[in-house]
């Protein structure tokens, strides 16, 4: 069958890719910006099509829409400013009907949220998005859920900063809240298996794991699961203001996404009971596993997508193709360009490790109080790290950069910065070759936004003249000898 699938480059749309294409599946991957497509591994499969479009625009018809027999609908708008969340999502749902009204399509499958305000980074506004795609003369099949457990998931990754950074913990009475959270492996079950079941055909069900928990709860099985011992006291009020900015500084979430996931925690988010995962055929599976198999992929260097690689974990919703050009009028730069005495592929592997836990080759701790300052700021700070210990791709998330290229062929990584600036940052790796001597060429490049911008990069200076110069040297210089972090 050819299926189509939006959102081919967000959390579930990755890893649902790879299980349709197992099932023998034509995949048609509709994605806004086709450089922040993966190039590497399955994704080079002869029977991915990819389909550029911006469904805020109508979607002009195109030969790879010819004999598409369902579609998947996985559009999630959490990155634009909350006052317009709406209007754009109804308005991609409209574009997307329009364009799938031209087609022989058979179903369309959509997943969204079982709250106005989603703790997973799926569509934000889902009962006005389904009454949208249920207007149309094509069956629609709903899958609504809420709490996602899986590596890289929004709950999964704020969950383990709690655990990981607090042996106690005084919260407000939300987390008593009770929910039902799934797993990632059963919501990819139910995605794929209502494919073109004519039973779920005009059906919304509600989807959840086993398991009916208090977020206390999971924050204590999680724990538990990971060997460590926590104390958590919770306290009768609900602090809504201050909980979202205690979720925004103590983990790697976005201070817009702190504030969707408390507003959303002060209600029971229970789904209605059915018998779908018995039709087909599908082994529910517990929390306690859930996190299990979630560390199973982490500690294999193997998490497929992470929620901090969409916009969704930036403080503006940014297209990366306005910033791929670096610009060369009013910009300030501070180039370094060293000859390469080791080995090329040893600084490539520095260049594609660099940031996460393995930090910024020179002066970390002042790239943590910067991370920091980001934060009282709110920016993005320091805490997204990376999704993979040496695996880039174009749209990555490295702590407050993103990746804007990632062409390891030709040895060049380009990062834009998401911090809070009166400016705009762009930061350059390249192996370039003089003299038939291989270099390494360092290129920070700022260009200011009026006077307070120029400001700041004349403070920033002295800082920038040892800490881009060491960190230069020691991308040449660093020798990595651990097998896990092989990046040949």
């Amino acid at each position: 069958m050819k299926i189509l699938l939006t959102g081919a480059t967000g959390y579930i749309g990755k890893r649902l890719l790879p299980v349709l294409l197992e099932q023998g599946h034509e995949v048609v991957c509709c994605v806004r910006d086709r450089n922040r497509f993966p190039s590497v591994g399955i994704y080079r499969d002869d029977r991915i099509t990819m389909y550029e479009v911006d469904f805020l625009q109508e979607a002009p018809f195109d030969s790879a829409l010819d004999h598409i027999d369902a579609a998947y609908y996985l559009i999630g708008t959490m990155g634009v400013k909350s006052d317009k969340t709406g209007e754009h999502d109804r308005l991609l749902a409209r574009n997307f009907v329009k364009m799938l009204q031209q087609t022989p399509v058979s179903q369309i499958i959509y997943l969204g949220s079982l709250t106005a305000k989603p703790l997973s980074g799926i569509s934000g506004t889902p009962n006005e998005v389904e009454n949208i795609l249920a207007t149309s003369n094509i069956p629609l099949t709903s899958l609504k859920t809420e709490i996602i457990v899986g590596s890289g998931s929004a709950s999964f990754e704020i969950i383990r900063d709690l655990v990981e950074h607090l042996p106690v913990m005084v919260t407000p009475k939300w987390l008593n809240t009770l929910n039902q959270p799934i797993a990632i492996r059963n919501v990819l079950e139910y995605l794929s298996g209502v494919l073109l079941i004519p039973e779920t055909f005009g059906q919304t069900y509600e989807i959840g794991g086993p398991d009916v928990l208090s977020f206390k709860e999971m924050l204590k099985q999680f724990a538990e699961v990971r060997g460590l011992k926590r104390y958590i006291l919770t306290l009768p009020v609900s602090a809504v203001r201050f909980s979202s900015f205690w979720l925004y500084f103590i983990t790697s979430t976005s201070i817009q996404l702190a504030g969707h996931l408390v507003s959303s925690m002060k209600q029971p988010v229970i789904p209605k009971a059915n018998n779908l995962h018995l039709l087909l055929g599908i082994q529910l599976i517990s929390y306690r596993e859930a996190v299990k198999l979630a560390f199973q992929r982490i500690e294999q260097n193997n998490v497929v997508s992470s929620w901090k690689d969409s916009l969704i974990s930036s403080y503006e919703d940014n297209s990366l193709l306005e910033h791929v050009k670096i610009p060369t009028k009013g910009c300030y730069k501070d180039r370094r360009r060293i000859e390469i005495t080791t080995s090329v592929d040893q600084v490539l592997c520095n260049m594609w490790s660099i940031g996460g836990e393995r930090g910024w080759y020179y002066g970390n701790w002042l790239w943590n109080i910067r991370g920091f300052l980001d934060k009282l700021w709110g920016g993005v700070g320091l805490r997204r790290g990376r999704t993979n210990v040496n695996t880039i791709h174009t749209g990555d998330t490295l702590d407050f950069w993103r990746v804007l290229a990632a062409d390891k062929q030709n040895g060049r990584l380009l990062l834009y910065a998401e911090m809070k600036l009166p400016g705009e940052a762009w930061l350059e790796f390249r192996i370039i070759r003089k003299n038939g001597n291989p270099y390494l060429q360092q290129t920070a490049t700022f260009r200011p936004v009026g006077l307070a911008g120029r400001l700041y990069w004349y403070v920033e200076l002295p800082f920038h003249l040892f800490i881009f110069n060491g960190m230069a040297r020691n991308l040449i210089r660093y020798k990595n000898d651990a097998p896990q972090m092989d990046c040949k």
